[in-house]
């Protein structure tokens, strides 16, 4: 999904008299709460910087499965808008976060007037709903270590020059890697250890590089 078109649709929604009055601009810190469910029952959100984690927590168990890692460009909640039900999901800052809030009205008026943006919206949707897809085959039929491997080559970008960069997830803490692979930080610690030894990954105190992005495409199995 390009991100810039994000930007696009954010000045033309900036541009309608009628979200203009009614849209919010919301500052969020690291380890607030800012997408519970009484505010996404009556919002939509669209994230212009920053990163959100979304995840599902089990109180019984205390385990956590992450869902969507939300970063700029992305919209919040879909599923909310198009079933009128608030989601029970939870949030948490993990960077300084900058988001723009419009009544879900406002945004359901849009993809039913505006075609540009109707078709972004749909595009979008459907790209969440692989993800979806994928990571519930992904749980269900890999083991911890594909899952990471999976996950890498997902958020791996190779630029111009060949060089890959992991992004989005390349700061993150094991715990919250593990969170979205379904495991827990010491399985994922093992998994990360041999990577490295393996020479595909790069790990130092608060980062994680992808060395070579091809033996980690090898490593994959499909």
């Amino acid at each position: 999904m390009n991100r810039d078109n994000t930007q696009l649709v954010l000045k033309k929604i900036g541009n309608t008299p009628a979200t203009l009055i009614n849209q919010k601009e919301l500052f969020f810190d690291v380890g607030e709460d800012p997408l519970n469910s009484v505010d996404t029952a009556k919002y939509f959100y669209f994230v212009l910087d920053g990163k959100i984690k979304i995840y599902d927590l089990n109180i019984d168990t205390a385990k956590e499965q992450t869902l969507y890692i939300l970063t700029r460009g992305d919209m919040f909640d879909v599923v909310s808008l198009l079933d009128s039900n608030p989601n029970q999901y939870i949030s948490e800052v993990l960077e300084a976060t900058h988001l723009v809030q419009v009544p879900l009205v406002d945004v359901r008026n849009m993809i039913d007037k505006d075609n540009e943006f109707k078709q972004y919206f749909y595009a979008y949707l459907a790209s969440k709903l692989k993800s979806m897809e994928n990571l519930a085959v992904s749980l269900s039929v890999y083991d911890v270590y594909q899952r990471v491997v999976q996950l890498f080559a997902k958020f791996t970008k190779v630029d111009i020059n060949g060089k890959p960069k992991l992004h989005i997830i390349d700061n993150l803490k094991h715990d919250d890697i593990a969170s979205m692979v379904g495991s827990v930080r010491k399985v994922v610690n093992r998994t990360l250890q041999s990577l490295k030894k393996d020479g595909i990954i790069e790990i130092s105190r608060k980062k994680i590089i992808v060395k070579n992005f091809q033996n980690l495409l090898d490593k994959l199995d499909i």
